[in-house]
């Protein structure tokens, strides 16, 4: 469910609400979208999108523009609300996600591409999407609304975009859906924060040490380096979705990053047999 090159061409539709739901903090993956879609080798068109975007309760309608100054300003208008919007681009023949627009920039999510993180500017953008019908020019956005209860809302700018096209980066973004499900179960949805909430990165940077000093305490070899890489998507993440931990979270959120440091270290590094006598094989 991260952010990752499709295998073959016919299941960008999936893909690009995937991604969509994804800049919402809603968790869907492609395989499941296609089914509920229905996608075959023939592809996936706006009605069985549509369906897909129900079940997950988004609303997916059909906004057509023929003029290239409209459509632009209605696709960053949505931008701008935090409403990612599909667009079928190549003649109407490939789907692609926009979450963002900044500096005049469009940040596009195309699984055909090996990057998936597409940054263009308007007039490379607008030969891409326009679809030409009878000497006609359409541009079609289908808005991927969540429901109002849905405050999920990544920050998807182009600074982190270019962090995440960084080929040192890669494993994150494809690892993406795993950090936010992880950080919204850590500190829940976004609410309107106290006056004394901080957020997760604020959080990280003062308690960051004692977490991988017991870290180091309780498992032994540990690869310092390789945890604060760990932690430090931790808050990319947590930041792309302005995630906060509340004063009366503080010690359930140290706990369940405790937990959560060792299991990743287990499974990195591997771990000897605790509370538990190693049998001792006589040398005959």
């Amino acid at each position: 469910m991260g952010i990752y090159k499709q295998p073959g061409k016919w299941e960008c539709g999936p893909f690009a609400l995937k991604h969509a739901l994804l800049m919402r903090g809603i968790l869907a993956s492609e395989w499941k979208i296609g089914r509920l879609a229905g996608t075959s080798p023939a592809g996936t068109n706006e009605v069985q999108l549509a369906r897909a975007a129900a079940h997950y309760g988004c609303e997916f309608p059909t906004v057509r523009r023929t003029d290239p100054g409209a459509a632009r300003e209605e696709l960053a208008r949505h931008l701008r609300e935090g409403v990612a919007c599909l667009l079928c681009v190549d003649e109407w023949d490939h789907w692609v996600a926009a979450v963002n627009e900044e500096e005049d920039r469009f940040i596009i999510l195309d699984s055909e591409k090996l990057e998936v993180i597409v940054v263009l500017d308007w007039p490379r953008l607008r030969k891409w999407w326009v679809y030409h019908d009878d000497g006609a020019t359409l541009y079609d956005l289908h808005p991927v609304i969540p429901p109002d209860t849905q405050r999920t809302r990544a920050r998807f700018t182009l600074e982190r975009a270019r962090h995440l096209l960084d080929p040192a980066n890669r494993s994150l973004a494809q690892l993406w859906d795993i950090y936010v499900e992880d950080l919204i179960a850590l500190c829940g949805s976004p609410q309107p924060a106290a006056a004394d909430a901080r957020s997760f990165g604020e959080f990280l940077n003062e308690n960051a040490d004692l977490l991988l000093d017991q870290l180091e305490t309780w498992h032994g070899k540990v690869d310092r380096d390789a945890a604060v890489v760990v932690l430090d998507r931790m808050r990319f993440v947590a930041d792309t979705y302005g995630l906060s931990v509340q004063p009366d979270g503080e010690r359930r959120t140290i706990s369940a990053l405790s937990v959560m440091l060792a299991l990743w270290c287990a499974g990195e590094f591997g771990v000897a047999p605790l509370y538990r006598k190693v049998p001792v094989h006589k040398i005959r």
